[in-house]
């Protein structure tokens, strides 16, 4: 991932992302009052993922972080090996009354990753990389999943999406320097070649979800 130490591992570059134009699912979760709402999302580099989710209207809060595996092993030095059971997820908080569950899934499957492959994204590569939805309740499980199902079914994607839908025990945090990385990091080579066009795919195919400023982890501690 990224740059400096350990970060020089993550390669700098493939073939720019490519937005795939697909309907929101047909279930959707229950219309709420107000509060705030927690879902998580795992598709490759959380750099590329957390800034999509960072431009959508409605979401208060998204950060970088692992899931799926034990607290000890959650670092990056730990995680980086592939062999911890984590995947680099983002953890999004969000309005329900501006953004619904389903229009994150559909933002995740459309823009923010390649659901087809399998524990790679781009030019990373291993489990730690894996497509996942991690439901926190019933109901996320049963739209991601019915989802994922109707999406196969039309042949969106070309090949079977490979995403996992299993619910993982806890999330922790990323390290402090991947927050936030992609809006503070924007000539870095492998956001540029990899996840700027996602943002630019987010705000050319979903310009009703779309909003121009992020939020940022850093403001939300402010």
């Amino acid at each position: 991932m990224g740059g400096g130490g350990l970060l020089m591992s993550r390669l700098p570059a493939m073939a720019e992302e490519v937005a795939v134009v697909i309907p929101p699912p047909s279930l959707d979760e229950a219309a709420s009052a107000a509060g705030l709402k927690t879902a998580r999302f795992a598709g490759g580099c959380f750099w590329g993922v957390q800034g999509v989710f960072q431009h959508v209207k409605g979401v208060t809060n998204a950060v970088s972080g692992y899931a799926g595996g034990d607290k000890a092993e959650a670092t990056y030095e730990a995680v980086s090996r592939g062999s911890t059971g984590h995947a680099e997820t983002v953890e999004v908080t969000y309005d329900p009354t501006v953004v619904t569950y389903g229009q994150l899934l559909q933002v995740f499957f459309s823009v923010a990753h390649n659901p087809t492959q399998l524990n790679r994204q781009g030019p990373d590569h291993g489990p730690q990389y894996r497509s996942a939805v991690f439901p926190l309740n019933a109901e996320q499980k049963a739209v991601a999943e019915g989802y994922i199902a109707e999406l196969d079914k039309t042949g969106a994607f070309g090949d079977r999406i490979v995403t996992t839908t299993d619910a993982a025990p806890a999330f922790y945090p990323a390290e402090t320097y991947h927050q936030d990385f992609l809006t503070l990091n924007p000539t870095y080579p492998y956001i540029v070649y990899n996840d700027l066009p996602k943002i630019e795919n987010l705000k050319t195919t979903f310009p009703q979800l779309y909003r121009e400023a992020p939020v940022l982890v850093s403001s939300a501690k402010s």
